[in-house]
């Protein structure tokens, strides 16, 4: 029943497609404002960045944290614990995409984006405020717990937003390259917080930073957040969102909302292709940002100072990675980049993990270089290809709502469930295995989806960087139109 419903789905869709060959006219088309595009995508990626610090900076002191608010328990437990208040936030976050997603659909993506930045930042804000186990007992873990949970929540509505606002606002032929800026944020985001718990590190004598050292970077995050509500605030809404208002307001009755399930419904197969590639994305980014700094201090036995630096050096070569991966997924297609990256799991995962645990200074940076070079297959390509699954109308509810209902039980808990499984095994492999199957989803589903790069989103008009290219494109659809056979 599926497979007929999307394959008359496609059919719809075709013969869009062609009527429009033969309809369309310049006016038709959108000619991205160059400038304005270049600040969405900055602002888009600066909020992006700041709300990654926000979280990246929990998982560098998760050590340090385990040590402040679960101090009864052995250093594995201490980091279980951690790694579970990591884990709760992650559990609130489709809540916050199905409140969020909606508003955004409805109201527009940038109010929304500049709603979900200062909530993040109140809520890293407050945790630098907590007390210590030792002053308050159990309610310190409690009021953390609750902080976390504001956190998630906010960041339900925050990358699908920032992925779709970024998508619609970019050109057609270069909608990879632009939404790659928007992960180029995001390790931005992971690697500030790492220099800045990295140089604490190395300032700071172990006991001061579990009084009060560790509290800082999240008092950070309060004029961070100032700052990147005053960007998003200066920007305008989405030319895609703005003419399908237009088309909203110009009928007679508009078409209701559409709801929750009835949207879950109709795009139940998007839906299933969102999460399969959420999860190989965010398993492998999770594994690697949130993960492996603890894996290398709490398993492998390194010091917080080393394990730091070596996550911190991987992801500053990530960055240009993630840039040139949108660069060439826009011309060699979506689903070649991601296949590779997901084949590369499940064949180097192993030999990846192995040199991580070799001892050898050298083979350890080796390894998460592997791994790091690996999820920018992944980085670079989805903020182009999660909102292409999706129409104008439900983009942003959709997309939230699918992407968190990943994250939040697969990417999330990923820190959690390795290390509870390294700690009952002793295997210090379950990573690796971890990666494998998160990769063979990767497979499964990038066979499985469409190729979308160089193409308009769905539901909306092509969108070109200029006049001139809008003729050319009029042209060529003309020409094509042209060489229809007469049936169609």
């Amino acid at each position: 029943m599926s497979n007929h419903s999307e394959k008359q789905q496609a059919q719809r869709h075709s013969f869009w497609r062609k009527r429009q060959k033969k309809t369309l006219s310049v006016d038709d088309i959108t000619i991205v404002d160059q400038q304005m595009l270049k600040r969405a995508v900055g602002a888009a990626a600066l909020g992006n960045a700041m709300e990654w610090f926000d979280f990246g900076v929990y998982s560098f002191l998760a050590v340090t944290i385990g040590k402040v608010f679960f101090p009864g328990g052995s250093p594995a437990v201490q980091l279980i614990a951690t790694f579970g208040a990591f884990a709760a936030a992650f559990l609130v976050r489709p809540l916050g995409g199905m409140v969020f997603g909606p508003l955004g659909d409805r109201i527009g993506r940038q109010k929304v984006l500049a709603f979900t930045m200062i909530m993040m930042a109140i809520g890293t804000f407050c945790i630098g405020l907590i007390p210590g186990y030792d002053q308050i007992g159990i309610t310190a873990p409690l009021l953390l717990l609750v902080a976390r949970l504001v956190q998630g929540f906010s960041t339900g509505g925050e990358y699908g937003g920032a992925a779709t606002f970024i998508a619609e606002y970019s050109t057609d032929k270069r909608r990879g390259f632009m939404g790659s800026w928007l992960e180029f944020g995001t390790l931005s985001g992971y690697l500030l917080g790492a220099i800045l718990v990295t140089g604490m590190t190395a300032l700071l004598t172990q006991q001061q930073l579990m009084n009060w050292g560790w509290r800082i970077p999240f008092f950070i995050a309060g004029p961070l957040g100032l700052f990147g509500l005053y960007i998003r605030l200066k920007l305008e809404e989405t030319p895609a969102f703005q003419k399908h208002m237009e088309k909203q307001e110009a009928l007679e009755h508009s078409k209701p909302q559409i709801g929750l399930w009835e949207m879950l419904s109709r795009y139940r197969i998007q839906m299933l292709r969102c999460v399969g590639l959420v999860l190989v994305f965010n398993v492998s980014n999770y594994m690697l940002t949130s993960y492996m700094p603890s894996y290398l201090t709490s398993v492998l036995g390194m010091s917080e100072l080393s394990g730091l630096m070596l996550v911190m050096v991987v992801m500053f070569i990530m960055m240009p990675l993630t840039l040139a991966s949108g660069y060439w997924n826009d011309r060699l297609g979506r689903r070649p980049v991601i296949m590779c990256g997901a084949i590369g799991l499940i064949v180097l995962a192993i030999p990846a993990l192995w040199l991580i645990g070799s001892g050898s200074m050298s083979a350890i940076f080796l390894g998460l270089v592997i791994l790091g070079v690996l999820h920018t297959c992944f980085s670079g390509t989805m903020p182009a290809t999660l909102p292409a699954l999706f129409t104008t109308e439900v983009r942003y509810s959709a997309l939230a709502i699918g992407f968190n209902l990943s994250v939040s039980l697969f990417g999330g808990t990923t820190p959690l469930l390795t290390s509870w499984l390294v700690e009952k095994t002793g295997n210090v492999m379950i990573p690796a295995w971890y990666l494998m199957g998160a990769g063979v989803i990767g497979v499964i589903t990038a066979f499985f989806m469409r190729e979308t790069a160089r193409k308009p989103l769905h539901g909306s008009a092509p969108a070109v960087g200029s006049e001139e290219e809008a003729h050319r494109l009029v042209q060529k659809l003309e020409r094509q139109a042209e060489n229809l056979p007469a049936s169609q």
